[in-house]
């Protein structure tokens, strides 16, 4: 069976996005070679990445540019050329490389996907997709970055979830920029 981990950073009072859905403090760390050498691992990695149309929409605007490829090498080339699934009752079509568009029931499908052989699966942002899907405990792993930052207010991952999920920590790791790695998983 597929696992499927949601990877998300987010400020220390909890939001993934400010108010109006900009990201872009995630990605202001002070310079780490660490958390560099992190990032650029964590890509190497194989997988299909999921998203929701804002973030697919968000990335497919970033990683095929000359930009992403001049700045992120490694980091462009897997985002590009990974399988990719998005969740969309709005988009006609997927565009970006090897993209699966799914306008189907969110839940029923992330059933279907997990029970299919294949590689893992990770969800970046996405935060109504990571919300539908905790709440049916689809959801093996959460691996989240926590920024030394407040924003005060902004989007939380986990909106609209009706039901305490109880987590276990599994791993931590503190890099000298601040951000901290906290892995969890569900516990029932």
């Amino acid at each position: 069976m597929r696992r499927l981990t949601v990877f998300n950073q987010v400020t220390i009072d909890g939001y993934i996005a400010d108010s109006k859905g900009d990201m872009s403090w995630a990605h202001k760390a002070r310079e780490d070679a660490e958390w560099n050498a992190f990032t650029a691992s964590n890509a190497s990695g194989g997988g299909v990445l999921v998203f929701g149309r804002v973030t697919y929409d968000l990335m497919k605007s970033f990683w095929p540019t000359p930009q992403a490829a001049a700045a992120f090498p490694v980091v462009a080339e897997r985002m590009n050329n990974l399988q990719k699934v998005v969740f969309s009752r709005t988009l006609d079509k997927a565009t970006w490389n090897n993209t699966t568009l799914i306008k189907d029931d969110i839940v029923s499908a992330v059933r279907t996907l997990k029970q299919q052989p294949g590689d893992d699966m990770v969800i970046f942002g996405s935060a109504s997709i990571v919300s539908q899907l905790a709440q049916h405990n689809l959801i093996d792993e959460y691996q989240i970055v926590v920024h030394p930052i407040v924003l005060g207010k902004g989007k939380t991952m986990f909106d609209g979830v009706v039901n305490a999920i109880r987590m276990k920590l599994t791993t931590s790791r503190t890099f000298n920029n601040g951000n901290v790695l906290l892995n969890y998983e569900p516990t029932a």
